[in-house]
């Protein structure tokens, strides 16, 4: 997967113009506020029409303008290729290879990149729920039919949490709480299943990359936490009763609480490095290197499901890494096409092979 050329119009504070990057790594250099993060947000709409900001589309229009618009071209699935977005307040329209499309779903199934901004640190910073989401989103893009299914469980959760809070005002409506157990189990099963096989995909990925990262000085670990004991060798059947079983013997505990307080909604993903957990002992650049690979075992796995590589879109990464960690990103990379935002000018003068664009007041040299 390449990017050959991208057209922006009214794109946040973008000035008007066409970009062609190299295939190998390509720096975006400037001060602060800028728009180097627009450019690479700019690249991921194609994935699927979502800002990974959750800016609202009229949050991307330029000031005093009705519209924005973006248009790419790529090397993807054997073949070059062309995307169209046009955003306007609340409508957004999609075009492929001059084909309309009726959503921005559409651009899933042919553009695939992987993203990593400084909010991605909170992965390993804060709860639980910040991690369910990297690996949710990662499975969802891979499958829509794994999205169906996280939709689907999160329904069942919402009406079954509302049933319980009933419940313990009105307890004759105990008898209706199997109406939404079984549906609950069978999309929560296999939801665990499959973010159990998707850990299990990373870890030797992640471990790899960091390894490279910190040029083999620390040991990175994935663990899945599941709140209701299923192992990584289970089958969804398997996971199903123990499930099954949780959910029945914590029901009066659920009814209490007014909540279903077992099931793949109180997972964890524990971080380790160097067998201690990365938020609680690692250090800044550390947590840093463990995020980035992450990030990156999550673009190997999308090049093994899809065939092939990525695009990876790295915003302020080298900040806080030492000169090796920022070498290996700039470097070592290979077989993929990399944008990389940064300030400082001595990250740029690293790069022994690539394109460097300057960016300053939205206009890209």
């Amino acid at each position: 997967m390449k990017v050959l050329a991208i057209k922006f119009e009214n794109y946040r504070n973008l000035k008007n113009d066409i970009i062609q990057p190299c295939e190998g790594v390509n720096i975006i250099y400037g001060d602060n506020a800028q728009g180097k993060t627009n450019l690479l947000e700019a690249i991921w709409l194609f994935c699927g029409g979502h800002s990974f900001r959750n800016a609202k589309d009229s949050e991307m229009i330029k000031w005093n303008e009705s519209f924005a618009g973006l248009e790419m071209r790529f090397f993807g699935q054997e073949r070059e290729q062309t995307a169209k977005l046009i955003l306007s307040g609340n409508k957004k329209q999609v075009e492929i290879n001059g084909v309309e499309k009726k959503s921005a779903a559409a651009l899933i199934e042919k553009f695939c990149a992987v993203v990593f901004s400084p909010e991605h640190l909170n992965l390993i910073k804060r709860g639980p729920s910040q991690r369910r989401k990297f690996i949710d989103s990662a499975i969802c893009r891979e499958k829509l039919q794994n999205a169906v299914i996280l939709s689907k469980f999160n329904r069942v959760l919402v009406q079954r949490n509302s049933l319980l809070k009933d419940i313990y005002r009105r307890p004759s409506l105990e008898d209706t709480l199997s109406v939404w157990d079984e549906p609950l189990i069978l999309n929560g099963a296999m939801l665990i299943k499959k973010r159990m096989d998707y850990v299990e995909m990373l870890l030797n990925r992640a471990k790899s990359y960091h390894d490279g990262i910190s040029k083999n000085s620390e040991n990175l670990e994935i663990k899945y936490i599941s709140s209701i004991d299923a192992e990584m060798s289970d089958s969804v059947e398997e996971i199903a009763e123990k499930f099954r079983k949780k959910l029945i013997d914590n029901r009066k505990d659920d009814i209490r609480t007014g909540v279903t307080n077992f099931g793949p909604h109180r997972d964890d993903i524990e971080i380790l490095i160097n067998g201690k957990n990365a938020r609680a002992f690692g250090s800044q650049g550390q947590q840093r290197s463990a995020v980035l690979s992450l990030k990156l075992a999550e673009a190997s796995v999308l090049k093994e499901r899809m065939g092939e590589e990525p695009v990876i879109l790295l915003d302020d990464v080298l900040s806080e890494l030492d000169s090796k960690r920022q070498d290996f990103l700039l470097n070592e990379l290979k077989g993929c096409q990399v944008f990389i935002t940064c300030c400082e000018k001595s990250n740029k003068e690293q790069l022994k092979e690539g394109k460097i664009f300057l960016l300053k007041n939205g206009e890209v040299c």
